[in-house]
């Protein structure tokens, strides 16, 4: 549902976009539509969003917004990333309400997975 002035959509980069695809379906399941070879849309991500062509990063170090992930399982959600080809760029950690850790998809965008279960 749309909801005025709430955040409703997100994109990221993406030099390779049929690995974020592969990648993000394998990791999460995550569903694509593809509207042309320069943009793909996912869906049942928990918000939807998209990925363009570019050679550009999302990153914390170059100031970019972290998008965090929740996980019942942090230990299992980590096999699953660094299994679909995604690479921990800082392990697992604790922080007031729980654990997180953050990884690089294989175009090297960082994004995080936190949980609240021990």
């Amino acid at each position: 549902m749309n909801e005025h002035e709430k955040i409703n959509y997100v994109e990221f980069p993406a030099t390779d976009i049929e690995a974020a695809k592969a990648f993000f379906s394998a990791a999460f399941g995550w569903s694509f539509t593809d509207y042309g070879p320069e943009y793909s849309a996912f869906s049942h991500a928990g918000l939807d969003g998209g990925f363009f062509k570019s050679d550009m990063i999302a990153s914390t170090a170059n100031g970019s917004a972290l998008i965090v992930l929740y996980s019942k399982n942090l230990e299992r959600t980590q096999i699953n990333i660094e299994s679909a080809g995604g690479s921990v760029i800082r392990p697992p950690f604790a922080f007031p309400g729980g654990r997180r850790f953050h990884f690089a998809d294989p175009n090297g965008n960082e994004y995080a997975v936190w949980s609240d279960r021990p």
